[in-house]
């Protein structure tokens, strides 16, 4: 009999507080066959719970991984605008982003800078550390709930802005982002992405996109804090990094900063607040290896924690969706 503490949904899920819900699966010496069967509930589960952590799957390798995400039936969704060069393994599989593993990542939304992004998340669990390198999630309404009234308010007026420098040395290069180095092509990609691009006189590229940072929930309806605000803003920087890279880029050089919609730079205050609503949504579950966590990338943010010992986790993106828009934006240029 299922305790106080833990409980199990009518889906055959554990639910236990600080944890993903959790399906364990029995006997599935065929991840693909299991996908194609359990797609719909999946799903289901997905919409409910935002992330749900499969057990038993026993997966092995990438192809496995790239099996599971053919047979739901969902549509891959191929990295563009990308911060980090990933090893891709297939139509929207690829390797975990190149972040250091002393460092965590924090909570984000995968491509919610993009105007198409994936609806579905899958991490795949090859192999896992020997200490930390949780792949952690949080509800994305909840902290929509849990901010001080008045940012979200500017936030859904204004709408998040964000800037990118890109050059040979920081992050990806302008080929790896945008699969050309063609000034045409890129310029071409921006437009039809609503991206404003400019040419700095050094040969690199300068781009400023204004997107929702609230958003509407297709299914569900609820309403979700969806973007990259406090992942991608200066202040998120460890200290030291920060000031190396001012020093070297410019206060207004950086390979990437966020600022509400009309321009105005985000105080290091609130940053904080908005990584502090994540930290108290956040929960977590250790890696086995075979596991596949699915994540509503919508209704859920995702971070990794610092981590020892070989991890490989394997990325799946797919499903992309435009998220209805919440209530309260502006008029005019703003998606």
């Amino acid at each position: 009999m299922p305790s106080i503490e833990s409980t199990i949904s009518p889906l055959g899920l554990e639910l236990e507080p600080g944890r993903p819900a959790l399906l364990r699966v029995r006997g599935a010496d065929d991840p693909a066959g299991w996908a194609a069967e359990a797609g719909q509930d999946l799903a289901s589960a997905l919409v409910e719970h935002g992330a749900v952590v499969i057990r038993g799957l026993e997966l092995h390798d990438v192809t496995d991984v790239a099996a599971v995400l053919d047979r739901l039936g969902v549509e891959p969704v191929a990295e563009k605008e990308t911060f980090a060069q990933r090893e891709a393994y297939g139509p929207g599989v690829y390797s975990a982003s190149p972040w250091p593993p002393n460092q965590p990542m924090c909570m984000h939304h995968e491509l919610s800078y993009t105007l198409d992004p994936p609806g579905l998340m899958l991490f795949a669990c090859l192999s896992e550390p020997t200490v930390g390198g949780a792949t952690c999630v949080a509800d994305a309404a909840g902290v929509l709930d849990a901010l001080p009234r008045d940012i979200v308010e500017r936030f859904e007026r204004a709408g998040w802005l964000l800037t990118r420098t890109y050059n040979d040395e920081i992050g990806a290069t302008l080929s790896e982002a945008f699969g050309t180095a063609n000034r045409s092509a890129v310029e071409a990609y921006c437009h039809a992405q609503d991206i404003s691009c400019s040419w700095q006189p050094d040969g690199s590229l300068r781009t400023t996109q204004r997107r929702r940072a609230v958003v509407r929930h297709r299914v569900s309806g609820r309403r979700c804090w969806f973007n990259q605000i406090a992942f991608l803003n200066e202040w998120t920087l460890a200290p030291e990094v920060r000031e190396y890279l001012v020093d070297e880029y410019g206060a207004g050089g950086l390979p990437f900063n966020t600022f509400y919609g009309d321009g105005e730079p985000l105080d290091e205050e609130v940053v904080r607040l908005i990584n502090s609503a994540y930290e108290d949504h956040t929960v977590r579950a250790p890696w086995q290896a075979g596991d596949l966590l699915a994540v509503d990338n919508v209704r859920t943010a995702h971070s990794r924690e610092a981590y020892e010992g070989l991890r490989n986790v394997v990325v799946a993106m797919a499903s992309p969706t435009r998220p209805d828009i919440a209530p309260l934006a502006t008029e005019g240029g703003l998606r």
